[in-house]
C-alpha cells in the first residue's frame, strides 16, 4: 500500500486529467459597464455527448477520517465534471491515468487551493471530492442525459493507497 503525499495543483501537472479552474493567467473582459471583470472560458466543459446537457449543482462534502483510504475510483465517460469551492478552504483531488481501468501506478493526489477548481475531463479516473474542512460546498457543473455516465471500480480494502491529510 502506498501513502500519497498531496502535491500542489498546477495546470501542467493536472493537464492529463482535465483543467485547473483559476483566474491566474485567464483572459479577462470588462463587462457590466466596466463595474465587473469576467475571467473568460476557464475550463473546457464537455457534456453534449449522446444528447447530454450541462447542469449546475451544489455538492456538500464532509471530511473523511484520516488517513483517507483510496478504495475506489470513478469516471464519467460521457462528460466532464467541474468542481469549484464556495469557501476558501484547500481540498484534495485524487486522479489516475487509464482507459477502461485506472492505472494505479499513476495515482496522484493534488492539494487544491481554496481559490482553485478542477474540471475532470470526460473519462478521467478520480476519487470523489475530498474536503479538508469539516464540511465544504462546491459548485459542480456536469452532464445530465441519457446513457451510462458513471463507472466505479472498487479495490480490496487496504490494497491501493492512503492519504495523510493533516
Amino acid at each position: 500500500m502506498r501513502t500519497l503525499r498531496p502535491e500542489p495543483l498546477t495546470k501542467a501537472a493536472f493537464g492529463p486529467f482535465g483543467d485547473v479552474i483559476e483566474i491566474d493567467g485567464a483572459e479577462t473582459r470588462a463587462i457590466n459597464q466596466g463595474f465587473a471583470r469576467r475571467f473568460h472560458d476557464l475550463a473546457a466543459l464537455d457534456v453534449a455527448t449522446g444528447g447530454g446537457r450541462a447542469i449546475l449543482s451544489i455538492f456538500r462534502a464532509t471530511r473523511r477520517p484520516s488517513p483517507i483510504a483510496i478504495d475506489m475510483l470513478e469516471r464519467h465517460p460521457l462528460g466532464s465534471q467541474a468542481f469549484f469551492p464556495l469557501s476558501p478552504h484547500d481540498w484534495l483531488a485524487v486522479v489516475a491515468e487509464g482507459g477502461r481501468a485506472p492505472d494505479l501506478a499513476t495515482l496522484r493526489c493534488f492539494r487544491v487551493r481554496g481559490d482553485q477548481g478542477v474540471n475532470y475531463a470526460a473519462g478521467a479516473w478520480h476519487f470523489p471530492v475530498l474536503t479538508l474542512a469539516e464540511t465544504q460546498d462546491f459548485v459542480v457543473v456536469d452532464r445530465e442525459g441519457p446513457g451510462a455516465n458513471l463507472e466505479e471500480i472498487a479495490f480490496a480494502p487496504g490494497s491501493v493507497a492512503t492519504i495523510a491529510a493533516d
